[in-house]
């Protein structure tokens, strides 16, 4: 019998891989479920993305293999959209490397820079994949506690009396996946100068910014940043691009060219035909932005009004496309919580816990439900 490699021991299936295959199940049984867990942008990219994707495949060359590191006009779009969104320069030979999405990222930056025996600071809660990522590259996971009395925030100075020596690596994603929480340029400067004083690469991974949020940020916008930071971003969540898989990386010249030799030994270059869509959506006026906002302000609105039902509290000025929202005094675990509204409401929410410890008593809603289902929603109760 062949035997699976002991790195496997060291994560499980993701959540959302086994619990949406439960909740396809009772789909197929009849159940009308209403599915509020996961944050897949039901809405369309833009005319103009698909026009541009629509014509790139008709062109000469389109089906060929195509640079690791992407076109250069993608690069230059990415450039320029950084510098005219977030007042950051890049270098679109050496400081910019598009992705097949930002998750894919996590593990190439993994494996450029974490050895066996290493450790990762990880935010409580948090993304799930920087754990199991983190697990499968040998190096261990070191959680660092967010709650909502530090308005999700790390410590710094908790932090640093703690040993820090084996820290290579701290991920942290403003604005926060699930909580919705900003960073501003101060909070932005402590991370920046708390990586400096340890030696720490920073990454910070960030493709919430433009949804629901007045003040779009980078960390790579303070100063000497790019010394120890490295931003992810993603097409997924501004664009309605999610299962396109473009993401990007930006950093210093000798920080991404070790996540290129990765990547360049992992996979190849992104399909001709999505690079032009990406530029097209890269290239979006303010409207663009201002019209996608306005869909998900009526779902926040309405999705509150769900979490009211609930008899949940939230922060009703927190960022991004979900609701997190604390259950009330006394309430049951938030798995049994969310699975008893699933089996006799035939709703999936997604329970906090699965973000971390700190996500205990906690449940995320996503808004990627259209107004009626959430309408819907609100009067199975």
């Amino acid at each position: 019998m062949i035997t699976t490699a002991d790195r496997l021991n060291t994560v499980e299936e993701y959540y959302f891989s086994k619990k949406l295959r439960e909740v396809r199940g009772l789909m197929a049984e009849g159940k009308p479920i209403i599915n509020m867990g996961i944050g897949s942008p039901d809405l369309a990219p833009s005319e103009e993305v698909i026009k541009a994707v629509q014509a790139a495949v008709t062109e000469d060359g389109a089906h060929q293999y195509q640079s690791y590191q992407g076109l250069p006009e993608f690069r230059d779009a990415i450039v320029n959209f950084y510098k005219k969104y977030y007042s950051v320069a890049l270098n679109p030979s050496t400081e910019v490397l598009p992705l097949m999405g930002s998750k894919e990222g996590i593990m190439h930056i993994s494996l450029a820079f974490l050895n066996p025996g290493d450790e990762a600071l990880i935010p409580n809660p948090g993304y799930p994949t920087y754990t199991s990522v983190t697990k499968l590259v040998g190096a261990a996971p070191k959680y660092y506690d967010l709650t909502a009395a530090s308005n999700w925030f790390p410590n710094i100075a908790a932090l640093e009396q703690q040993d820090l020596s084996k820290v290579k690596l701290m991920w942290v994603s403003y604005p926060h996946m699930p909580t919705g929480a900003s960073a501003n340029k101060e909070q932005f400067k402590a991370l920046v100068a708390f990586a400096k004083r340890n030696d720490i690469l920073l990454v910070n991974d960030n493709p919430y910014s433009f949804v629901l949020n007045d003040t779009p940020d980078s960390i790579l916008s303070i100063e000497g940043a790019k010394e120890v930071a490295l931003e992810l971003n993603s097409l997924s969540k501004t664009f309605n691009m999610a299962g396109w898989r473009v993401g990007m990386v930006s950093g210093n010249e000798a920080h991404i060219s070790a996540v290129l030799k990765v990547k360049s030994n992992m996979d190849s270059g992104m399909f001709y035909g999505i690079q032009k869509g990406a530029i097209a959506a890269l290239k979006s006026s303010q409207e663009w932005f201002d019209g996608l906002n306005k869909v998900y302000e009526k779902r926040k609105e309405l999705m509150l009004q769900l979490a009211d039902k609930l008899g949940c509290t939230y922060d009703k000025n927190a960022v991004g496309m979900f609701i997190w929202a604390k259950l009330p005094e006394g309430a049951v675990s938030a798995e049994e919580f969310i699975d008893d509204i699933l089996y006799k409401k035939n709703i999936f929410i997604t329970p906090g816990t699965i973000f971390g410890s700190n996500g205990a008593g906690y449940i995320r809603f996503s808004l990627c439900v259209k107004e009626d289902k959430i309408k819907e929603a609100i009067s199975r109760f």
